[in-house]
């Protein structure tokens, strides 16, 4: 019998969990000390002073890369449960597979025919 009541104890257990990170975030703001200095804001990088301004804006480039890779990374991901299960899905899980490679390489193709792989651009 599947019930609602069979609910409660994780519903309390997320409570519990929600009450317990807002209580330690208030009780540190609260608790923690409040003297703030520019030394104290300051960046500290391997005790090397900072030369210029930190808050330089990055090369979209870095951030298109780190979207690339994600987007290959979770295709090796979903290449998983066909590589321990190829031989029960047969030629219509190849199929599928096979189309899921296809859309990806075409993808990798744009990529490529747009130049964001080029770093000279």
């Amino acid at each position: 019998m599947n019930t609602s009541l069979d609910y409660i104890p994780i519903l309390i257990l997320f409570l519990l969990a929600v009450g317990f990170v807002v209580g330690t975030i208030v009780a540190t703001h609260f608790l923690g000390p409040k003297r703030s200095t520019d030394e104290k804001l300051d960046n500290f990088e391997s005790g090397i002073e900072q030369v210029g301004n930190a808050r330089r804006p990055f090369s979209i480039k870095y951030y298109l890369v780190a979207i690339l890779f994600v987007l290959f990374d979770v295709e090796v991901i979903f290449f998983y449960p066909y590589a321990v299960n190829f031989k029960e899905l047969g030629w219509e899980g190849f199929a599928a597979v096979s189309t899921f490679v296809g859309l990806f390489l075409i993808m990798y193709l744009y990529v490529r025919k747009k130049g964001a792989l080029d770093w000279e651009k």
